[in-house]
């Protein structure tokens, strides 16, 4: 906008050459006095119409995890008792947790409360959570400034978690990505450990399950690794030489890292932790001084092809320049503004920057986060751990419990002999409930059929659990079932299902790449869910052959033996 009082536009009382007219000239001193009064006063009210319109927050919705509230001070006990079990509601959409907008009204209006009506209404809140057995942490305070008449008021932005009872802490999973010697598993030893690495790979020998992964430096397999927060926020980790069972048990939230290897040999291992083991969100690591390198845009690619919610992390900042980090930083954005990822990059500088990621990066699929850190420094390290904390499950109670009420359906991603124990399996259970002690069909095996088995015990993140719910991993001991007629691919579901086995599937298909053209007897690897096995193309609909960026519906047939497939 241009303002015409500055762009040479002409007065009314002067003339083109800016001489004064003869009228202006005989003006009394009483007339000039009377008409700066009216100017003062038009211009008062001009500024007072214009003043800025005060911010908004999107309208509260009945379902979710988020709760606004104008104010909560000396509430009558009726009132007291139908906040306490509005906020059991709130805790309950959000799986034992809830975030309350103290300040707000109900079609998201930011109007502020003065310094003693927030300490009421905290205070209120945290008798409140107390009630429901649940901890408060303030997040943030923030003035709203939109009206210069009236005196400072704040807005409170606080989560409540709720105490976990019978081990059912809420339970993230997050698929670590990123090239070769980008600093993942370095920077996951640091987040779990508590202690900051020495600069030459210290904090991730922890982490690694063989001997050449400790040569090398470099991840070939799959590892869990687990941060837990407690019901007030604090990290809980293994820095007070707390067991993984202590971990658990100290924990209202845990974070379950899937740390995927980054050497394109491995490339089939980590789509398969991609695929298998159903992660929330994807973490990609970028080294600052390498930049996007190496298998980088591939992993971003898979993730995106998957539909996993992606945040980044730029390490390695001590070892490099401000300007080296920008400039990282500008190739990222740059990667992720392009019509193929459509996504919107929102770097994280500061505390306040963190909340609003964790939030809005659960709302859309399209923000981006980016955390510029150091593994060695522990800079901007806490910024990734509030941002963590705060970050909200991707499924509400409902979805949840429709899972529940399904039959049950336990994917077998890990097999061990455990001695004393038996035959054990790792997975995640995809739908229905598992308790001790109950009875399921395992299969398909190379014959097409489906064996009866029981489950012995359950384990999560290394604790005892009496019952496993849709959507968590676990391990379930097997007893003495004979461990060769397992492999990794198969299904333990309930006999009432009557499972199906298929030896040919159709499937619509995006050659992202290929370095020849694809078409009737191809030979390919396919990734669906946790099952992993080549197959043959037995027809492209419509097409003779496909060449890289076209789509088809495509006929496959397993090679080996059947596999159990469940349709979209």
């Amino acid at each position: 906008m241009v303002d015409l009082t500055e762009s040479g536009a002409v007065s009314p009382g002067h003339g083109r050459h800016g001489q004064s007219s003869g009228s202006c000239k005989k003006t009394s001193k009483k007339s000039r006095t009377r008409r700066s009064k009216r100017g003062r006063r038009r211009r008062s009210k001009k500024n007072r119409n214009n003043k800025t319109p005060p911010p908004y927050l999107p309208p509260e919705a009945e379902e979710g995890n988020i709760e606004y509230k104008l104010k909560l001070v000396n509430p009558t006990q009726y009132r007291f008792e139908h906040l306490a079990t509005q906020l059991k509601w709130r805790l309950q959409e959000g799986r034992g947790e809830a975030v309350y907008q103290i300040g707000v009204e109900d079609n998201g209006l930011l109007v502020g409360l003065t310094e003693s009506d927030m300490k009421a209404s905290l205070k209120t809140l945290k008798r409140m959570a107390e009630k429901v057995g649940a901890d408060i942490t303030l997040l943030r305070e923030r003035e709203v400034d939109y009206d210069l008449d009236r005196n400072t008021r704040k807005i409170a932005e606080v989560l409540v978690r709720k105490v976990p009872d019978d081990q059912q802490f809420l339970d993230l999973r997050v698929a670590v990505l990123g090239n070769v010697d980008s600093g993942k598993s370095t920077l996951l030893g640091v987040l779990t450990q508590g202690e900051l690495d020495n600069g030459r790979g210290r904090a991730r020998l922890n982490l690694f399950r063989h001997l050449h992964e400790i040569q090398t430096g470099r991840t070939s397999s799959i590892s869990f690794e687990i941060l837990g927060f407690n019901s007030k926020g604090e990290v809980v980790n293994y820095s007070e030489s707390r067991t993984a069972e202590e971990i658990c048990e100290s924990s209202s939230k845990m974070i379950t890292f899937i740390d995927l290897a980054g050497h394109h040999k491995y490339l089939k291992t980590t789509i398969f932790g991609l695929t298998s083991y159903c992660p929330d969100f994807a973490m990609l690591v970028v080294s600052a001084n390498t930049g996007i390198a190496g298998t980088t845009r591939e992993h971003l690619g898979l993730a995106m092809a998957l539909k996993v919610p992606i945040f980044i992390v730029v390490s390695k900042v001590d070892l490099c320049s401000r300007g080296t980090v920008e400039r990282t930083v500008r190739q990222l954005e740059r990667v992720l503004k392009q019509p193929g990822c459509n996504k919107v990059p929102m770097v994280v500088s500061n505390p306040d920057d963190a909340v609003t990621a964790a939030q809005q990066f659960a709302q859309s699929a399209c923000i981006t986060p980016i955390f510029t850190l150091s593994s060695v420094s522990g800079e901007s390290l806490d910024l990734l751990k509030v941002f963590l904390n705060i970050l909200p499950p991707l499924s509400n109670s409902k979805e949840q419990e429709e899972l529940m009420q399904q039959l049950t359906e336990f994917q077998v991603d890990e097999i061990y002999s455990v001695p004393d124990v038996g035959t054990v399996v790792g997975g995640t259970l995809y739908s229905g409930v598992c308790r001790e002690g109950e009875r399921l069909v395992v299969g398909p095996t190379d014959e097409g059929r489906f064996l009866r088995l029981k489950v012995g015990s359950i384990q999560r993140n290394r604790s005892a659990c009496r019952v496993l719910r849709a959507g968590q991993a676990a391990t379930l001991a097997l007893g003495n079932f004979d461990r060769s007629l397992l492999r990794k691919g198969m299904v333990m579901v309930s006999p009432k299902m009557n499972p199906t086995i298929c030896c040919q599937f159709e499937a619509a298909i995006v050659l992202l790449f290929h370095a020849k053209t694809f078409r009737r007897g191809s030979q390919v690897t396919v990734h669906v869910g946790n099952v992993r096995q080549t197959a043959t193309v037995e027809c492209l609909h419509g097409k003779d052959e496909l060449r890289t960026g076209e789509r088809a519906v495509v006929r496959f047939r397993f090679i080996k033996h059947p596999e159990y497939l469940a349709t979209d």
